[in-house]
């Protein structure tokens, strides 16, 4: 599970948190489409997350390990709790990155600096999928239709940057690739 943890993070950019109390009928897959409920947010506002066909390959293959349960990722000690915080960050280190070099939240952080880079993202797009949600809610309502076009495309252009040799190391597991640099 923690493969598989490590493998939808970069695809979907959510905080370690949301990633880790994730449950499965937040997930429409046949839309395509993850809804974070407000309470797990951390500015208590739902979040929608396009799905990308990488992230659903992950999922389809996560269901027949969790699928039974409520959530995707159980701790190995209890079915009714997340895997512990320090799990992801364990087997980045595992995997030979240290501290300083990548974290779980860091995907966050090389996903924004990534796109950013890019030309042809809107750069609202970008932090709206990161939920860094205005505060101005009348400002926030009259983007949000324009944004959730924008993560439809957004979505698929995070696997074409790891396909292009932005993304991690791949495959999951094996030794340590190109390095990242921390979004300052």
């Amino acid at each position: 599970m923690t493969k598989a943890a490590l493998r939808l993070a970069p695809l979907v950019f959510v905080r370690p948190g949301e990633l880790r109390h994730a449950e499965w009928p937040e997930f429409d897959l046949a839309a395509a489409e993850w809804r974070i409920p407000p309470a797990k947010m951390k500015m208590r506002r739902a979040h929608r997350v396009p799905l990308s066909r990488q992230a659903l390959d992950v999922l389809r293959d996560l269901q027949p390990i969790s699928g039974g349960g409520r959530l995707l990722f159980p701790s190995v000690r209890s079915t009714a709790r997340p895997m512990s915080e320090n799990t992801l960050n364990a087997a980045l280190r595992r995997l030979g990155y240290g501290t300083d070099e990548m974290t779980a939240h860091g995907f966050r952080a090389m996903a924004s600096t990534r796109l950013n880079e890019m030309s042809g993202w809107n750069p609202d797009a970008i932090e709206r999928q990161l939920a860094h949600q205005e505060q101005d809610d009348v400002r926030h309502q009259h983007r949000a239709g324009a944004a959730r076009r924008s993560h439809r495309d957004l979505d698929q252009g995070v696997p074409r940057l790891h396909r292009a040799g932005a993304g991690p190391p791949a495959p999951i597991g094996g030794p340590p690739g190109k390095r990242f640099e921390r979004a300052q």
